[in-house]
Formats: C-alpha cells, structure tokens, sequence
C-alpha cells in the first residue's frame, strides 16, 4: 500500500448501504485487493465510526470508514515435503538435482497459501537435506539459479551461505557453463550460431519476455549447435544444444522464437499446441475435405527444453566438475515417434 494510504478516511455515500465492509474498502483504495483489506481487519487496522467490525459488516451508508496502516501478511516459509529427487551430484557444500518438468523451483509471490508450501523443488529440498543457504530467504533456500516450471534438467543447490555467494559469484561472472538440449520448430540451415538480442518483460503480455527494445531490456547471448534436423510427417524440426552465457528468464524460449524457431510445445512463444498428420492433410483431395480430415495429432504437454550438462569449478574446492542428465523418457518417446513418421 502507498504512503497515501497510511491514515484515510473514507464517507460511505448512501448508495453503498447494504454493502460488505471488505468490498466497499477495496473498491475505495488502489492497489488494495479485497484478501489485504480482510488482513488488514484482522489486524485492527479498519475501523467504521471509530470501533472495529468483521469484514462481512454490512454498511448503512453515511458512516465513516478509517483506514490506519499497512496489513502485514505473516512471512512464509517454505515446509519440507517428501517429493522424491534425482540427485545427480552431492557434498557436504552443494547438491546437483535432475528436476522433472512440470515441477516449480520455488513458490511465487502470487500464489495461494497452499500452492507457496506445495509441490516444489524447494520443499522437496528441505525434505532431502534439511539444512539449506538461507541467502535467497526463506521461501528460496538453497537456491542460486532457476529453470522454468515445464522445463527439466540441471539446477545447482547451496547447502551453507558460504558455497551460495561463492555460486551467485560465479554465475555473475559466467563462469558456470550451462548446456540445454531443445527440439525447434523449423529446419535451422546454419549449423551454429550466436543470438545476442537483449531480453526484457514484454510491455503488452506482462506472463511473457520478449527482444523487442524497451527501456529495461538486458544483455542476453545463446550459442547454438545444430544437432540432427528432422523431416517428419508432423513437419520440419531442429533438434539443437544452446549454451547460455547470461541466465535471462525465458532466455533460450525468447531467443529461439526470434529467430523464426520456437521451442516445440511452447505456446507461450508460438510452439503449437499439438502437431497434426501434415501428409494426411497434403494428401486430402479438397479444401473441405481438409477441413474436415481428423489426422493423427501428437500432443508433448511441456516444452521440449531440457538442462542436459553443467560444468563449473566447486565453488570451494575449485575442482571442474562436468555433469550430465540425459534426456528424460517423455521426451525421448516424442523424439521417437516423431522421427517413426
């Protein structure tokens, strides 16, 4: 909540008589959600002709309505919870884990009670080793750097403080080299190639990043390798490595989707949603018996993106250390099938 609204008072107009306390307040002040306005209730923060009321109080109109202070919601921590780990790599300082897709590294901001204490990463961590960095708080122990929920693979855990600032440090200064597997829409003709666009939040759809220039873009560069390129009957796909220099959200999804080739099922960044028969449809002998077709459609439910290896120096030993995690089964199976067309 903004200074202004430190202390106010509000006049209830007589066409709000009949209206829940909580909703007439959060209506009244910006930026103030109706949950904050409960909290802040709770907390006595919130008063109607000077004494306290619960948030379901229904006004006649013509009170006055005072609003002291900020609701201050209880600081969460993140519970441990027996998730099961693939832990590629572990010490007395760090630990390497494999993290399944589908799987969040920590809770959000904007979350729920339930789903912040639920089914990450971290609570999975706490559950696994217990004591953890707190340098990232309490929502984030142990963690240094990210990978996106429908996205698998590699990700590096501080176990103490003092490994944690030796990691943040290395990855500042890109001494940790990072290497993803992905499978693009399209046929890539270069076999390698460097995308050096700047990232930063897209002005317009605020759940996406984008290269277009903005005022709080950031330096981004991604070296890709092609792989094997695939002519199927569901199209034209790139099976890639990129190593990443910089660690921008949504870095490799950005810089791919910019060059023409988004990550396959990737719908934030234009992967389809599911591939269709192309020859089935090629071969129907009308437009409307195309639009009719019923092809063969395959459907992936994550992005093909996957943290294959990892090689950094222990941050305090300073011996190389060169991990891997290969490609796990689902996306090994669409591999398949798309390669059997």
């Amino acid at each position: 909540m903004s200074e202004t609204h430190a202390l106010r008072e509000i006049a209830v107009p007589a066409e709000a008589a009949g209206q829940r306390l909580d909703r007439f307040v959060a209506g009244h002040l910006e930026g103030m959600s109706r949950s904050r306005v409960q909290l802040l209730i709770e907390q006595g923060g919130l008063r109607v002709e000077g004494q306290p009321q619960k948030a379901s109080f229904k006004l006649r109109g013509g009170e006055r309505v005072t609003v002291a202070g900020e609701p201050h919601p209880a600081p969460l921590r993140a519970a441990p919870e027996a998730i099961p780990l693939d832990v590629v790599y572990e010490d007395n300082d760090l630990a390497v884990v494999n993290k399944p897709a589908g799987m969040m590294v920590h809770a959000g901001a904007g979350a729920t009670e339930e789903a912040r204490n639920q089914g990450t990463l971290v609570n999975a961590l706490l559950y696994r080793f217990q004591m953890l960095s707190l340098m990232g708080g309490e929502l984030r122990p142990g963690i240094v750097h990210r990978l996106d929920k429908e996205t698998s693979g590699l990700i590096v855990v501080a176990k103490n403080d003092r490994a944690h600032a030796a990691l943040s440090a290395m990855f500042a200064a890109r001494r940790v080299e990072k290497t993803y597997l992905a499978l693009v829409h399209g046929t890539i003709e270069r076999d390698k190639g460097t995308i050096t666009a700047p990232i930063g939040r897209d002005p317009v759809r605020r759940t996406r990043m984008s290269t277009r220039p903005g005022e709080q873009t950031r330096s981004a560069v991604s070296h890709y390798r092609v792989l094997r390129r695939l002519e199927t009957r569901f199209g034209r796909f790139t099976l890639v490595s990129v190593r990443i220099e910089t660690g921008r959200t949504h870095q490799i999804r950005v810089h791919m989707a910019s060059i023409g080739h988004p990550v396959v099922g990737d719908t934030l960044y234009g992967g389809a949603a599911q591939l269709r028969d192309q020859r089935a449809l090629a071969a129907a002998p009308s437009r409307a018996a195309r639009r009719n077709a019923e092809p063969e459609t395959l459907r992936l439910g994550r992005n093909f993106l996957h943290a294959a290896q990892l090689a950094l120096a222990h941050p305090l030993t300073g011996k190389p250390m060169q991990l891997e995690a290969p490609l796990p089964a689902e996306l090994t199976t669409f591999l398949a099938r798309l390669e059997a067309g």
